[in-house]
């Protein structure tokens, strides 16, 4: 392991750099939308036009990395990123932003498909799941860190866009310095939509909600935080501690799932989770503090969601299919993540900020039926036959060929 991490700690610390900007950016632009007044919905849209370009970036990206190599890639991919979120600081206007929130998407998509495959060529068979755990740390950690940079300037000044261009273009000096020759790539193949949800249509439901509730946070969390009258420094807190509380609950809950039927505790995580959201929601005008161990609960377990419903699809998957079915897995989680920000944001305009938890309640309390309802269809997937399972990041690409591999690896 010490010398992967000597391989690999260039690239491991572009992406804690380039983590810390998406996560700035993220909460920044939404919340400027609602300093800026956008109405709720089309703040909503705009936000969710980031996942519209992700799910492009990650359908083109592998082409590009197999036609031009990895750094040319991500050097374009960066540098047009960073130029994106400058523009966004002097463009302040609904159909501009949709249009660089989809060009964003669309960069940060590619850059995930280069640094994570790079990434996986530098493991080794035996030390590539500590690895994943590590990259999966550095993504919480830069995602929940980039939140407090929001307290450095005023949201309504030009400074944190230019703050959050920086960190991205510095992310691409250690890449652009890394030793040794780029991994070879491969395309992967298809792994079409009703061959996914014939495989496991609770782990395509689940992925899918997942990305609902993840993009709804990432999306909407700021925008909630306005609505609710909350400081730039609550804010800020708000979305550090329901991301962050994510790095605690990834492994206890994927130990848990590998050793009991995976429906079961997706169904637990959900209602648990429900619950964490409805408590947030009436908690939110009457205890700061209280609000924010309810909203802790809600992101240390909504978070882990992707990740289970990830491993859930692979248990009925054969090792050679799941590079090509992660690849549908991304584009059906992606698109959860675009609709569920429209669908938040509209009831939000209805009802006000109540109905953010209030949807991603009920979100989670239809995944937790629809688990049920698998578990009278099928019977579980005995332990020994289960693919273990690995954190993931929502948001990232990490679904494809680095978990693809390890899992090919640990499987007969």
């Amino acid at each position: 392991m010490r010398s992967t991490l000597v391989a690999t700690w260039t690239l491991l610390f572009g992406m804690a750099l380039l983590m810390l900007g998406a996560g700035l950016q993220g909460t920044l632009v939404g919340l400027r939308a609602s300093l800026e007044g956008f109405p709720t919905f089309v703040a909503g849209f705009v936000m969710a036009a980031y996942y519209l370009g992700y799910v492009g970036g990650s359908v083109v990206a592998p082409r590009l990395v197999s036609s031009v190599g990895h750094v040319r890639v991500f050097s374009a991919l960066t540098s047009i990123a960073s130029v994106v979120i400058l523009m966004q600081s002097v463009l302040v206007e609904p159909v501009m932003w949709t249009v660089l929130r989809v060009a964003s998407g669309f960069c940060f998509a590619g850059i995930y498909v280069v640094a994570e495959s790079w990434l996986n060529d530098r493991a080794t068979n035996t030390n590539r799941g500590q690895l994943l755990a590590l990259y999966m740390l550095i993504c919480y950690a830069g995602l929940g860190g980039g939140q407090l940079l929001l307290n450095v300037a005023d949201p309504r000044g030009t400074v944190l866009f230019i703050l959050v261009s920086m960190l991205i273009s510095i992310a691409l000096v250690p890449m652009a310095l890394t030793a040794g020759p780029a991994p070879d790539f491969h395309v992967p193949g298809r792994f079409g939509l009703r061959e996914l949800y014939r495989t496991s249509p609770l782990g395509f439901v689940g992925v899918a909600t997942a990305g609902a509730v993840s993009g709804s946070l990432f999306a909407l969390g700021a925008i909630y935080g306005a609505d609710q009258g909350m400081t730039t420094k609550d804010v800020s807190l708000f979305m550090a501690v329901a991301i962050l509380a994510a790095t605690a609950t990834q492994l206890p809950v994927g130990r848990f799932s590998d050793r009991v039927d995976r429906r079961k505790v997706l169904a637990l995580l959900c209602i648990l989770g429900a619950v964490a959201a409805v408590a947030a929601m009436l908690l939110a005008d009457r205890s700061p503090g209280a609000f924010l161990v309810a909203v802790a609960a809600f992101g240390g377990l909504s978070l882990t969601l992707y990740s289970l419903s990830l491993a859930h699809a692979n248990d009925y998957l054969a090792p050679e299919q799941m590079i090509a079915a992660s690849s549908t897995l991304i584009l059906v989680n992606g698109a959860g993540a675009f609709v569920g920000p429209l669908i938040v944001s509209a009831l939000m305009q209805a009802v006000g900020a109540p109905g953010f938890f209030a949807a991603l309640a009920a979100m989670q309390f239809g995944l937790a039926f629809f688990a049920a309802y698998r578990m009278t269809r099928r019977p579980a997937v005995p332990a020994a036959q289960k693919t273990p399972y690995v954190g993931t990041p929502p948001g990232t690409s990490s679904s494809g060929e680095m978990i693809g591999h390890a899992t090919e690896e640990i499987l007969p």
